[in-house]
């Protein structure tokens, strides 16, 4: 899940992926940080109230999980992205960095703070929720349609903000938000689209967790679907001889 919006400078925007020039590595990876923690407790917070209200419909706890996320993921690019680019997903810093928009000394900060802010999110959310801090989740998720699911939806994610990069910086928050909400639902998978997410989720047992054994698929899923999309959108949108 997740991504970056262009933070306006005071002639120009600046690129999706960049981060304000003035911000420093320790202040851009906190951004990263609690960034990533909100979007899991956006994640895994709405799950578990959904799980509790929906009486057992399953389409309206997805439908009210898909929501709040999405909403959440708006707001979250808003409010981080003039710091920190608001990445808040591996694969965003990663193809950020391979074309160069991020320093490579920069992109294990940015993970680690990524990997420890959902974490973090995780633990917070199962403490509002009086639920044991620490669980591992039961919530299997495996078979070809769930691995080609995040094929797609990591896809679908990386190349919505390569293009909102060149074509439409303002729209990236809603656009990112749009798809999410949208890919919770046409993906098999629910679209995690997120290797942070999906390794803090399976340490939840709710309705929006992932088994640990369900986590290496998933993860080679978004690698694979990432790359195809940086790929495709740099030949898509090279500048013709």
């Amino acid at each position: 899940m997740k991504s970056a919006l262009r933070p306006p400078s005071s002639q120009t925007r600046r690129d999706a992926a960049s981060p304000a020039p003035s911000a420093d590595i320790v202040r851009r990876a906190a951004a990263e940080a609690v960034g990533t923690a909100f979007l899991l407790a956006a994640v895994v917070g709405s799950g578990v109230m959904a799980e509790r209200l929906a009486a057992g419909n399953a389409a309206l706890a997805l439908l009210a999980n898909a929501l709040a996320t999405g909403a959440a993921l708006y707001a979250l690019i808003l409010a981080f992205a003039p710091i920190s680019g608001a990445h808040l997903n591996p694969l965003v810093t990663l193809a950020a960095a391979s074309a160069q928009e991020l320093q490579r000394r920069d992109v294990a900060p940015y993970l680690a703070a990524q990997l420890l802010g959902g974490v973090a999110g995780v633990f917070v959310t199962h403490l509002m929720f009086a639920m044991p801090m620490l669980e591992v989740s039961r919530h299997a998720r495996s078979g070809a349609g769930q691995f080609l699911g995040e094929i797609v939806a990591s896809f679908g994610l990386v190349f919505v903000i390569e293009s909102g990069k060149r074509n439409f910086p303002a729209s990236i928050p809603a656009a990112v938000a749009a798809y999410i909400t949208a890919a919770y639902w046409f993906t098999a998978s629910t679209s995690f689209a997120n290797p942070a997410v999906t390794l803090a989720r399976a340490l939840s047992d709710s309705f929006a967790g992932i088994a640990p054994a369900s986590v290496p698929a998933f993860l080679l899923a978004q690698a694979v679907g990432a790359v195809v999309a940086v790929a495709f959108s740099r030949w898509l949108f090279a500048a013709p001889r």
